[in-house]
């Protein structure tokens, strides 16, 4: 080894125990720098900084930054939806079976906390069409949500309404081999108290509660309090915001979920509009991989 080549691989060592961004740096390089150990992934929720992407930008994107997994997001540009045909769900899977980059699952917006049954039986119906898509397209799991807690209507009315259209839709799900992934999401229905009563009635075990990092996580009696009611209940994916925010506790999310030996997604749905969106996923891959070093 020459002496150029001996100071670059001191730089890229610096570099990365530091933290510092080195999105520039040539990518078989800067693959090195990405490894870790931890059974936990970083993958991407396509919600914004890839909304505008098609599946071939998604895994280029991915696979420069060193994003191992994508959780592909309803009506967006990419397209994967429940009115696709056989032939283009056979390809999106070969696509992605091709790549480096692991199609996670499907983030629908269906939601069961509606007023009117005629919409719930359609949401039911419509996530059964989302889980058949995933188990075609190569996902293991589909994402929905609860989205409110009606004034006019009696709490336990509609949690116990959200509850059993769950365990429905799990029961199905499990026969294509895919996971109900609950996020921790909407008005009222993101206190995490209030999911874990809508997981006490949708006992099935195939759902799983997608934390969601939502500021709600914090309150009341706190965050160990909080991830504790749904820890026992998490299922194999978790949305966050930028890692290296302050505004949130990711060293004890990030060391929560080593301790209890995780090996689920964290999927960045980060809520930003970066100039540059290929840097800031590196950034953030960099980010992840020095906390599990810290923190596990």
């Amino acid at each position: 080894m020459n002496k150029n080549q001996l100071q670059r691989r001191n730089f890229i060592k610096k570099s990365a125990a530091a933290g510092i961004f080195v999105s520039s740096l040539p990518f078989h390089n800067y693959a090195n720098i990405l490894k870790n150990d931890s059974q936990i992934k970083l993958g991407l929720v396509t919600y914004l900084w890839a909304k505008e992407w098609t599946n071939e930008e998604i895994i280029k994107n991915c696979e420069k930054s060193g994003i191992q997994g994508v959780e592909l997001r309803s009506t967006h540009a990419h397209g994967v939806e429940i009115t696709m045909s056989k032939k283009e769900r056979k390809e999106v899977k070969k696509r992605y079976k091709n790549s480096n980059v692991k199609l996670v699952g499907l983030g629908s917006a269906e939601e069961f906390d509606q007023k009117d049954p005629v919409l719930v039986r359609k949401a039911i119906e419509n996530t059964k069409a989302f889980i058949r898509l995933s188990h075609d397209v190569g996902g293991s799991g589909v994402k929905v949500r609860p989205n409110h807690l009606h004034d006019d209507i009696p709490h336990e009315k509609t949690i116990e309404q959200i509850g059993k259209a769950l365990n429905e839709v799990a029961a199905y799900g499990a026969d294509f081999g895919q996971e109900i992934r609950l996020e921790v999401h909407g008005r009222g229905t993101q206190n995490p108290e209030v999911l874990k009563q809508i997981l006490d009635v949708a006992d099935n075990s195939n759902v799983g509660a997608c934390w969601n990092c939502n500021k709600e996580d914090l309150e009341g009696k706190g965050f160990e309090y909080n991830f504790n009611l749904l820890k026992n209940r998490l299922g194999k994916t978790i949305h966050t915001r930028e890692l290296n925010r302050t505004d949130y506790p990711y060293p004890e999310l990030l060391s929560s979920l080593t301790r209890m030996d995780y090996d689920g997604w964290l999927l960045l749905e980060c809520h930003t509009h970066p100039a540059d969106i290929l840097k800031a996923m590196k950034d953030q891959k960099i980010n992840f991989n020095n906390m599990i070093k810290k923190y596990s």
